[in-house]
């Protein structure tokens, strides 16, 4: 079956989410956890409370659990993926899964060792023209998530973000002192070269994350104004990169 919408804004409808997820059993974008397990053990612990953002209905908890680490709590906002994947997991004892909004954590603060989204931010900024030059609203939505998420970590904890996003584009979002974390960058091949990013709560900024948040503040882009750029075959959609 095709699951491909007639245009990239139906992604953001939870209702596209509802009708894919009652007759696809699996999808993993960006690659599956075998594609990149070599650099989140490097920082996830097997002990670690761990919470997975958008969580759709990818292998990657199932994988996890399956590696090893055993207290994994799954959200998304598609009450369908979350009855189907419960069902599909329910001899997982530790695994948990509930209907949520990252932009509203139902959690404590400090309540995660690590926290990770794979995809879920690129999903939000699927009308966007190009991903380094976002519109306000999308804007304040990720500072939202973002904040959500700096919120639930644990001091030291670490959040970890998969995405085709090169650092030019997604460096800039997540350069910022409010946060209190740290930004290292790594990439693995997984048909097109695709990045992780794991942040860690309570370190600072590197004086080049430093510099480019300084600069940002400076030229007030952040909201980052918005950018209209030529419209040429170099000017993709958000989606260009994905493995569909």
């Amino acid at each position: 079956m095709n699951y491909l919408p007639e245009n990239n804004s139906r992604y953001k409808h939870v209702e596209y989410w509802d009708d894919r997820y009652r007759t696809e059993e699996t999808y993993d974008w960006f690659g599956s956890f075998c594609k990149f397990r070599y650099l989140l053990e490097n920082h996830v612990k097997k002990e670690d409370y761990i919470l997975v953002l958008g969580c759709g209905n990818s292998s990657m908890s199932g994988d996890m659990y399956s590696a090893g680490y055993h207290s994994i709590t799954n959200i998304d906002y598609s009450s369908v993926c979350i009855h189907a994947m419960s069902a599909r997991h329910k001899d997982y004892p530790g695994m948990t899964w509930h209907e949520m909004d990252l932009q509203e954590l139902s959690f404590s603060d400090a309540s995660f060792d690590v926290i990770v989204e794979k995809g879920t931010l690129d999903a939000i900024m699927v009308e966007e023209k190009s991903p380094w030059n976002l519109s306000s609203q999308t804007t304040a939505t990720i500072h939202k998530a973002l904040t959500e998420v700096s919120r639930c970590l644990k001091p030291g904890g670490r959040f970890v973000s998969i995405t085709f996003a090169s650092p030019f584009i997604r460096k800039r979002l997540y350069a910022h002192t409010e946060y209190s974390w740290s930004i290292k960058t790594y990439s693995y091949d997984g048909g097109f070269e695709y990045y992780v990013y794991v942040m860690t709560k309570g370190e600072e900024l590197s004086s080049e994350d430093a510099a480019l948040e300084k600069q940002q503040t400076e030229r007030n882009e952040y909201p980052p104004d918005i950018v209209t750029l030529p419209e040429d075959k170099t000017a993709d959609d958000f989606l260009s990169r994905i493995d569909l």
